[in-house]
This record gives C-alpha cells, structure tokens and sequence, in this order.
C-alpha cells in the first residue's frame, strides 16, 4: 500500500471496519479511499479481492459506507435507521453475486461472483445488516471520542467499550485527560 495515503483501520467487523475508511467525522475528517485504487486495495486486505474499480463504483461504495454509519448511529442511539440508509442497504445487499463457502479449516470465506467492485459491496451490506439487525451477538456503540463519533461494533464481554480503538481514540482521550490534570496540579 502507498506511503502517501493514511492506513487503513481494520477492525474483527467487516461493515464497521469499511464505515472507518472515513474517520474523524467531527474533526478534521480522513478520507482513507479517496482513490478506486485505494478501494481495490482495502477490499484486498479485506478477503474481498477484486480486479478494478471504476470512479462510479467507488461512489457506490462512499454511498454504503455512509448508509452503513447513518443506519449504525441510529441504532446505538435506539432509534429507527433512516430510510434512505435502508434502501442503500438492501440495494447494496441484492445486486451483487457472492456466496458465503466454508473453508477446510471451518471457517466462514466469502466468494464473489466475477470479482467486482457490487459483489464484494453485497458482502459488506450484508454483513451491515446483520449488525443492524441485532442478528449478530454485539452491540452497536459510538466513540466516545468527540472528532470521532465512529460507529463500532461492540462484542466484549460487558458490552461498554467506549472507543471504537483503543489504539487511537483512546489512547488519545487519556493522553489529554493525562495532559489537563498535570496542568491543573502545575
């Protein structure tokens, strides 16, 4: 992957996973596809490995990623997804060809139809509603972060994560807390 595009926050959730190719919502946002390239490339690291991406297509996958966000911040804040969130969605979900396999290991793998840009674009949609559906054992949440706000998916034990990564959100949040109270005790 190219040294000039930020890095890719890659999380055990492929729909909240693919929501954090934009990050800092409420700051100073990184766009982490900005390129059909650079979402070759994440599908790629993803295990959803396609040949090419058109312009179109990766507006198509900008349009799911937000539908994705918009659907998940509804649900961790228990309200209805909106409308127009569910019909990407669904639109996203049935217009590709992919088909779950089981792998010799017993593992779930997904395969795509021809290897385009709509069947892996399925596979994330489906997995999105999944998470928004309440199929899956979890819990939607938002980062605790205020430039954040990124939907994750919750699946600890107590269900009270507070940053969708520990890593940066976190680390982040307790540094300035950290930062403030040696100022104040100074």
């Amino acid at each position: 992957m190219s040294a000039e595009f930020p890095d890719f926050r890659l999380g055990t959730v492929l729909a909240t996973s693919f929501t954090a190719t934009l990050t800092e919502r409420r700051g100073s946002p990184v766009e982490r596809i900005p390129t059909p390239q650079r979402l070759v490339d994440w599908l790629a690291v993803s295990d959803l490995t396609v040949e090419s991406c058109t312009p179109a297509q990766l507006d198509l996958a900008r349009e799911l990623r937000e539908s994705i966000h918009a659907a998940a911040t509804a649900t961790a804040n228990h309200d209805a997804p909106p409308v127009s969130a569910v019909r990407v969605l669904n639109d996203r979900s049935i217009a590709g060809r992919a088909a779950a396999i089981l792998t010799s290991d017993g593992d779930r793998q997904w395969q795509l139809g021809s290897a385009s840009v709509e069947d892996a674009l399925s596979v994330i949609a489906a997995d999105a509603i999944s998470i928004v559906s309440g199929e899956r054992d979890g819990k939607l949440a938002l980062c605790a972060s205020p430039t954040c706000r990124a939907a994750f998916f919750d699946t600890s034990q107590s269900r009270t994560r507070k940053w969708c990564d520990m890593n940066t959100c976190g680390n982040r949040q307790k540094k300035a807390r950290f930062t403030a109270k040696q100022r104040s005790a100074g």
